[in-house]
């Protein structure tokens, strides 16, 4: 990761349309399912090159360190697992990683070591969130899957729905948790994990034309959900969680890769792949309006993430580079 910024003396205010720093991400996977990109309440930024995974310090523009999640620490480089996911806990302090190969591992950044591997899916894992001390991860095949690595047995419950999982979140206040099936299906689960040998079906199901890979619940209207639309529809949708129904929509005329949520803001951030790969800024009261779009990419934008102070934002595109934007 090799970091370039504008020149730009210390009492400019920076131009919201251009990148305020532009990062230099080799490996990153053009892979529209994966989610190779966080950014941790405590500031570090974790990104998926390949199968390693490097820690940035936004606010000193320093590399951290890199994480190689192996198999096993005798194996070669060579042997590493090719990572599809990546996710924070809330406190910042322990990283999941998920693999191609199926694999969910738990890191404690600070000491740069391995809590837990958990070999509990058949296939890829593309998508992790975190409520409290449980992280659960999503499948090709379908399967969400609940750990929490402080227990001897660390999966606790098991979801099962009808398409591979694209998308999952909990939402912030851990009642309620999300996933998207690349059948279309936005499925709304509750917080009870069920168990290892039974599961039980979401609470309630929201369809759209295409994937549910882009997802994120309103921090501050948090019965409202937010999904994008893949590369034949385009859509922007917000649901009400509560009712099941939608309650508002845009058009985007692209596929949309990613979106972000800034409290801050109280706005909406996407981002979008053909034809413009740029991202765009809503306002979403009384009624979805775009504000402004950033342009910079010249590959779709894999993936969104805000800083800890909402006022940020990194984008992550096709292309291998990484834009921080003021927002």
């Amino acid at each position: 990761m090799a970091p370039s910024a504008p020149d730009q003396s210390p009492d400019q205010s920076p131009d919201q349309s251009k990148p305020q720093l532009t990062l230099a991400l080799p490996s990153l996977q053009d892979d529209y399912y994966s989610h190779p990109l966080d950014w941790s309440n405590s500031g570090i930024v974790a990104i998926a090159l390949g199968s390693d995974v490097f820690l940035w310090k936004a606010d000193t523009r320093a590399l951290q360190g890199c994480i190689h999640p192996r198999a096993a620490p005798s194996l070669p480089l060579s042997l590493s697992h090719s990572v599809s996911s990546v996710s924070w806990s809330r406190d910042g302090c322990t990283l999941g990683i998920g693999t191609k190969e199926g694999d969910v591992q738990l890191w404690d950044v600070e000491k740069r070591t391995r809590l837990r591997t958990i070999s509990s899916h058949l296939s890829g894992v593309g998508a992790l969130s975190w409520n409290q001390h449980v992280l659960s991860s999503g499948s090709v095949l379908g399967l969400i899957h609940h750990h929490d690595y402080r227990l001897d047995i660390p999966t606790v419950g098991v979801f099962h729905q009808q398409g591979g999982v694209c998308g999952l979140e909990w939402a912030p206040q851990g009642d309620w948790l999300a996933s998207g099936s690349i059948d279309g299906l936005l499925n709304i689960w509750t917080n009870d994990l069920g168990s290892k040998t039974k599961t039980h079906p979401p609470a309630r199901t929201m369809t759209q034309p295409s994937a549910v890979k882009a997802m994120a619940w309103c921090p501050w209207q948090m019965e409202l959900i937010a999904t994008g639309g893949g590369r034949n529809d385009g859509v922007l949708r917000i649901w009400n969680n509560q009712s099941g129904t939608c309650v508002d929509s845009a058009q985007t005329n692209s596929q949309v890769c990613s979106m972000v949520w800034s409290e801050e803001r109280k706005a909406l951030f996407t981002g979008h792949g053909l034809p413009n790969h740029h991202i765009t800024c809503w306002s979403p009261s009384p009624s979805l309006e775009q504000a402004y779009q950033l342009h910079g990419h010249m590959g779709r934008v894999l993936q969104l993430a805000l800083s800890p102070s909402g006022t940020k934002l990194l984008s992550a595109g096709a292309n291998c580079l990484g834009h921080v934007w003021n927002t």
